[in-house]
């Protein structure tokens, strides 16, 4: 079998089978990618698993393009990059018409309900785990503080992520150097893109600067979606975005299949396509021009200060918006419970999200009888 033959076959599997998130995601490749197939060694993988952390886009996704590339150039990325990504994107499709066709049934609602307030838990465990991560100091502890006031007046949150990223950014200055203005050069039209109107912009070109700008966590996708389908078009409203969590937490693949759920549920099935193609599409021309200069980009101080903004950012953002989704969600004292016991459960057991979400499901039909 040729390289490119094997990425389609091993990745197409792993899209099949991935469950779990990111860091369950490259759990699996370095275990069979690196300990048993030795397609790489030790610290390639490790270079590349930093380099996913310096570009926007679902890191274990962007992941599977750096292997991908590394074993087969650039059709290597390609055929890694959408073997992983189409089974998730299909099978999400698949549970987002059987989920708009009966969802509004009346013994359907209370566990539709019951999987939402569920939800909540492990947004709540997600932030605690990337705050953790984020906040490295008192200055970044004071930046995520200063976003969230902001972000709690209506300011957008694509440019309170990315102005924050600016802050740190300027703490670094002055640039220098080639390496210095090639970053600077990468930025420009990120900001560029957040400053776009978008009251009348097509769902392909909203999922397009989403994936040119998201930074972090698919858990942080939620927070950004919130800016603009939301706050912004209003095309949304936080139940439909937590629909949109739980469902992309089902399938296994990338989390930002989440996507394609709520594309299918804007336009049908084109708007499942155009959403699909415009929240992955950046993540394959990041890793396509970048990944050559991945070493240089590892050690680059400002690039380090632009992330550390842009991480503490997204987090706090992320508290602003799991608010305004309680408030939507925890509706009366059967929601509330299911919330507090889902919490209790998830963090006591680190049980698997999956099950978490059919229990909540499950606690909401239940409860509908008392």
């Amino acid at each position: 079998m040729s390289r490119t033959g094997e990425l389609i076959a091993y990745f197409f599997r792993l899209g099949v089978v991935a469950f779990g998130g990111p860091a369950a995601h490259v759990a699996m490749m370095e275990e069979d990618l690196v300990q048993r197939k030795k397609w790489m060694d030790d610290q390639t993988f490790l270079d590349y698993l930093g380099a996913t952390n310096l570009i926007p886009g679902p890191n274990s996704t962007e992941m599977t393009m750096h292997i991908g590339y590394h074993r087969g150039g650039v059709i290597g990325l390609f055929a890694a990059g959408l073997s992983f990504i189409i089974p998730a994107v299909c099978l999400t499709l698949i549970v987002a018409i059987i989920y708009e066709q009966y969802s509004a049934i009346a013994w359907v609602v209370p566990i539709v309900s019951g999987i939402k307030a569920a939800v909540l838990s492990f947004i709540i465990a997600a932030i605690l785990k990337l705050g953790t991560k984020a906040v490295k100091s008192k200055l970044l502890a004071i930046l995520g503080v200063g976003v969230m006031i902001i972000a709690a007046l209506g300011v957008n949150e694509i440019l309170c992520i990315l102005g924050a990223g600016m802050i740190m950014l300027l703490v670094h200055l002055p640039l220098r150097g080639k390496g210095d203005r090639l970053f600077t050069m990468s930025i420009l039209p990120l900001l560029f893109l957040s400053t776009v109107k978008y009251s009348h912009l097509k769902l392909f070109l909203t999922f397009l600067k989403v994936g040119a700008v998201l930074f972090g966590s698919g858990y942080v996708l939620f927070a950004y979606l919130d800016g603009e389908l939301i706050e912004g078009m209003q095309w949304l409203t936080h139940p439909d975005l937590v629909e949109a969590i739980a469902i992309g937490q089902v399938t296994p693949g990338p989390v930002l299949s989440t996507a394609t759920f709520v594309g299918y549920k804007l336009g049908g099935i084109p708007g499942a396509c155009y959403a699909t193609l415009g929240i992955f599409l950046p993540s394959f021309g990041y890793v396509w021009l970048l990944n050559p200069l991945v070493a240089k980009f590892r050690s680059h101080p400002s690039l380090t200060g632009f992330l550390n903004g842009v991480n503490v950012a997204a987090v706090a953002v992320m508290v602003i918006v799991s608010v305004k989704m309680g408030e939507s969600i925890l509706v009366d004292w059967k929601t509330v419970t299911i919330a507090i016991l889902s919490i209790l459960i998830y963090f006591s057991s680190k049980i698997n999200t999956l099950w978490l979400i059919l229990g909540g499901g499950v606690l909401g039909y239940l409860l509908d009888f008392m």
